[in-house]
């Protein structure tokens, strides 16, 4: 499935969807009605091309395939006997209809009477069908008797088998880089491929090895489903890490089944579909790898959710650990009376309340800040491997992610109550204009900014580019200094930084209203920068800047001895 949704008022009155039913394509009424359109003969008007029917009870078989264009919708496969000879010949022309028709006699030839295919089977004219159709199509999936995957880009004879760049967009038959195809590929126990020519291709049973390279879905997965030994949330979020929707909402909405959740569809909403499927997981899950996305990279500062599937394609080997194998493994690292004291139950317990999640975690301090910290969660990368880690930044009682520091903690843990904030902070685009004639006319000169787009001295700072860095040396005296401009928790901030290596301390940069009224000063305004004896600037590693100005935000004044992270120029 591929979905495209389409909203509007119903033309006219639908079935209403009941417990367990869906709308199945009649076999052998579609079949019957296009001879007769073939040979030129009467149609019958009246046949019931489709019909609503228990999932449960019946036998059916169901397609899953790419939307490619000229898809026939419901209410055209519904009147399409009843239309005038050109539109109708139209219709049966096109690749859509062809495809519902192959799909029919494949069907046919494997005995089954009844068919879903999700373009003509689901009124998308109703919001409400939608909806109730997108959380029960893991179901329909799971229970069809035979699933036929349908691989359009695919001419050989042959499943392809290797990573193949020149006959494939993405290496692989498109199909597998398709949102919604995952559940379709796992749901069922019965997928037969096929090619563009509906010429059989293999199984998922014998193709399970080269699926797994593909998909990165393990082999016990293709061929026992989710009923058996389920993997984490983190893993089976990171199995939709490379995979793609006509929709942004549906990057969410395809996976409710695979992880067995059910939300209403609120097409428009944007990222928020993928924030609200986590929240709806926590609801019902006490696995804490959902908070593991991008543990091994640099994230956003903000909220604990993560915003696509994507942050999760470090966790395909990610597995939970058991309560106490986890708080073994951090033992050496508290003390002896903390650790006889912890509960273990309170680790699978984080409510969902209207400041934050509420979790118990184990965290360190990073040193010489008061607001960042590493947090142990009970989950690891592999199965040799020691507990996964996450920053968390403190701000206003609440925790919120914190972008990966490279820094070696004093492993003094302690077991804490906090809240994990997961509502979106607010951000304001701000425009600057800097005027820096005062330090050049001194012998200062810009060598380098990040983003390489901000070299110019005008800039907007927005959600996406929310960090300016701007390198000031004078090759003369030797003197150097780092000017930062950022937005973090809706607040506008300056800081200036002096290098390590630096002579005795510089005294080159003030700014023309104190750190402190900045954030209410600085907005869509011009900067000025001048050359005096007041200075401003901590010392600090030149070479770790971009880590530490992006983290003091929300602590001001607060800096931590970072290791080098990354070159600044």
């Amino acid at each position: 499935m591929d979905t495209i949704p389409v909203f509007g008022h119903n033309l006219r009155a639908t079935p209403r969807m009941d417990l367990y039913s869906m709308r199945l394509i009649n076999v052998k009424a579609l079949l019957e009605g296009e001879e007769s359109m073939k040979q030129g003969e009467r149609v019958d008007r009246w046949a019931k091309v489709l019909e609503f029917r228990d999932d449960e009870a019946t036998k059916y078989a169901i397609l899953s395939h790419r939307w490619i264009g000229q898809e026939v919708e419901y209410d055209e496969i519904v009147e399409l006997a009843k239309m005038a000879k050109g539109k109708r010949d139209e219709i049966r022309q096109g690749d859509g209809y062809r495809k519902i028709l192959d799909s029919c006699k494949q069907a046919k030839k494997d005995g089954h009477e009844w068919l879903w295919v999700d373009t003509c089977c689901i009124d998308k004219r109703s919001s409400a069908e939608l909806s109730e159709a997108i959380n029960s199509m893991y179901r329909w999936y799971e229970n069809a008797q035979v699933c036929y995957a349908y691989l359009h880009d695919v001419l050989d004879s042959s499943f392809p088998v290797e990573f193949d760049d020149y006959t494939y967009a993405n290496g692989w038959p498109e199909w597998f880089s398709r949102g919604w195809t995952l559940q379709e590929m796992i749901a069922p126990s019965n997928v037969q491929f096929f090619n563009k020519t509906w010429q059989a291709i293999g199984d998922k049973w014998m193709l399970a090895r080269t699926l797994k390279k593909i998909t990165r879905v393990p082999q016990h997965v293709l061929r026992d489903g989710l009923s058996g030994d389920r993997p984490c949330i983190a893993q089976i979020m990171s199995w939709a890490a490379n995979r793609t929707t006509t929709r942004v909402e549906d990057r969410a909405y395809s996976l409710m089944g695979l992880l067995d959740v059910n939300m209403p569809t609120l097409y428009g909403e944007g990222k928020k579909a993928f924030h609200r499927l986590q929240l709806e997981i926590i609801r019902t899950s006490n696995d804490q790898s959902i908070f593991a996305w991008s543990w091994d990279k640099e994230v956003r500062t903000g909220n604990i959710l993560a915003d696509d599937p994507s942050a999760f394609r470090c966790c395909s080997t990610m597995e939970l650990m058991d309560p106490d194998e986890f708080i073994e493994s951090l033992s050496e690292d508290m003390p002896e009376a903390e650790l006889g004291s912890i509960e273990k139950d309170r680790l699978g317990t984080f409510p969902i309340t209207n400041r934050g999640i509420q979790i118990w975690l184990f965290l360190c301090p990073i040193p010489g800040s008061r607001s960042v910290f590493r947090a142990w969660l009970p989950c690891r990368a592999s199965p040799s491997s020691l507990p996964v880690s996450i920053d968390l930044c403190l701000w206003k009682s609440n925790y919120y992610r914190y972008a990966q520091l490279q820094f070696r903690p004093k492993r003094i843990l302690q077991f804490c109550q906090v809240y994990l904030r997961y509502q979106d902070t607010s951000h304001l685009n701000a425009a600057f204009i800097i005027d820096d004639s005062a330090i050049t006319k001194n012998g200062f000169t810009c060598s380098g900014a990040y983003p390489a787009k901000f070299a110019g001295n005008s800039f907007i700072l927005t959600s996406t580019d929310p960090l300016c860095v701007r390198f000031y040396s004078n090759d003369e005296t030797g003197h150097c200094f780092v000017i930062g401009f950022g937005q973090c928790f809706g607040k506008d901030w300056i800081l200036s930084l002096t290098p390590l290596s630096a002579p005795p301390p510089i005294r080159h940069c003030c700014f023309l209203q104190p750190i402190t009224q900045l954030h209410t000063k600085i907005t869509s305004g011009t900067i000025v920068l001048y050359y005096s004896d007041t200075m401003i600037a901590r010392s600090i590693n030149i070479r770790a800047v971009f880590v530490e100005i992006a983290k003091n935000a929300g602590s001001e004044g607060s800096h931590a001895q970072l290791s080098p992270k990354s070159s600044l120029c």
